[in-house]
């Protein structure tokens, strides 16, 4: 069968028929913070990690002061110098690259991922963007019509339209429960029995975020699932309810893994505090969460292929490798993935969540000695994350956005939800100097 397998695959590839047939398938851009880089440009990493880094791992423009790197990632040297390589492979000769290239690096790729999260390869799917993962996972859970999902009031679009598509079509049911009134006062307590209070016997699933993109506030997930789990005990398999996850603020920017947590299902864009490739994420699911979600966009896995070819249904194809999309990809930016959760590791997880915490509470704790000036994220660390949002006193937040801008070459964001924010997100790609000059800006302003 492997010789069989072999030739098929050469038949997969012959002429680019098929792409995706895997055999498994602040200003100046510093890598800041004393404790990342040192005058010479050290990194101050985990034991047994790399050392080595160069002052200017980005090319953010020197003319700004950069606060809004979390929204889409500026790619740091390594990942850079990885998709450029991969370009000129596939310029060169598109068709012989995919055939040399393509298995081992989505292997390696989705490996990278896998480790990163404390996780098997095989339960790993790649994908495109956060909300590529969200559809793929509420569009697909196994659900029958009278079941519900559980979400929040503070979930972003994504997954708040995935489920009412769902409700639309299957006749499910989606409740949206109100964790906390207003961001500042969130509590772990209340985030927790909120959710423990809205689980009723048809509820299946428990849809959220890690960190909420409206407020900053970081749900305190460890606790959430102990609720799930609560809920699940006196359940059958059929009615055990999954904690699906959307942690695109908090992978990277967080030194905890989602699967440690308790979560069932992780989705993430890999493009925002990991730093990765524009155009890239992944979902993890448990084996018992796999098997309760359905594929909607066909694998180009060779064992999913040669099944068709065979006239069979695939058997032998594990959950990650089998539920990620096939078809043609931005292919330099996915096999350019490892090379950011390596850069990832060799600064040191713990080092770079310090330093993005600390810069977000130098952050909040400025803003709050600003007259006028009300932080909304949580003082609270283990309520927070690196989103740090504020209301700006009479002007509106997309005033003091565009003066930031354009008066003291600031850029910061705007929440993108009915109530508005003005939103910084302090990461690796900033210093303790990039927060000083927004704190001077936003004074100057207010």
């Amino acid at each position: 069968m492997t010789e069989q397998r072999l030739d098929r695959r050469q038949l997969l590839v012959r002429g680019g028929l098929v792409a995706g047939a895997t055999a498994v398938a602040g200003a100046g851009g510093y890598l800041a913070a004393h404790e990342l880089s040192g005058s010479n440009g050290a990194t101050e990493a985990a034991p047994g990690a790399s050392t080595t880094t160069t002052p200017r791992e980005f090319e953010l423009d020197p003319e700004y002061t950069n606060l809004t790197t979390f929204l889409l990632a500026a790619h740091p040297a390594p990942v850079r110098e990885a998709i450029e390589r991969h370009r000129r492979g596939l310029d060169a000769n598109t068709a012989l690259y995919l055939r040399e290239a393509e298995p081992a690096y989505e292997d390696e790729a989705r490996a990278a991922a896998a480790a990163y999260l404390g996780a098997p390869p095989e339960e790993v799917a790649l994908t495109d963007s956060t909300t590529m993962g969200l559809g793929l996972v509420y569009g697909g859970l196994r659900l029958r019509a009278g079941d519900q999902v559980l979400t929040t009031e503070h979930d972003f679009y994504a997954t708040h339209d995935s489920l009412r598509y769902r409700a639309e079509r299957d006749g499910i049911h989606v409740r949206r429960v109100r964790l906390y009134d207003d961001p500042a006062a969130a509590s772990a307590d209340r985030i927790a029995s909120s959710i423990e209070q809205a689980i009723g016997p048809k509820t299946r699933c428990v849809a959220v975020t890690w960190v909420h993109s409206s407020s900053g506030v970081k749900l305190p997930l460890a606790e959430v699932a102990d609720v799930v789990a609560g809920a699940n005990r006196e359940r059958g398999d059929d009615e055990r309810i999954l904690l699906a996850v959307d942690g695109i603020h908090g992978f990277g920017a967080e030194d905890v893994s989602p699967v440690e947590l308790g979560a069932d299902i992780f989705v993430s864009g890999c493009h925002k505090w990991i730093f990765g490739p524009r155009g890239t994420g992944i979902v993890w699911a448990a084996p018992h969460a796999w098997a309760r979600i359905a594929p909607t966009i066909p694998s180009f896995d060779s064992r999913a292929y040669i099944a068709w070819l065979e006239g069979v249904t695939p058997t032998d194809v594990p959950p990650g490798p089998f539920m990620t999309p096939g078809g043609f990809h931005s292919f330099e930016h996915r096999w350019a993935l490892s090379e950011a959760f390596r850069w990832q590791e060799d600064r040191g997880r713990a080092a770079v969540a310090e330093h993005t915490h600390g810069l977000a509470t130098r952050l909040k704790e400025g803003l709050a000695e600003i007259s006028g000036v009300r932080v909304v994220t949580p003082a609270d660390q283990s309520l927070s994350a690196g989103l740090v949002c504020a209301e700006p006193g009479a002007l509106s937040p997309g005033e003091v956005v565009d003066r930031l801008r354009d008066e003291h070459k600031v850029v910061a964001s705007v929440t993108p939800y009915a109530t508005a924010y003005l939103r910084f997100g302090p990461s690796v790609a900033n210093d303790e100097d990039d927060v000083d000059q927004a704190l001077e800006a936003v004074a100057a302003l207010v």
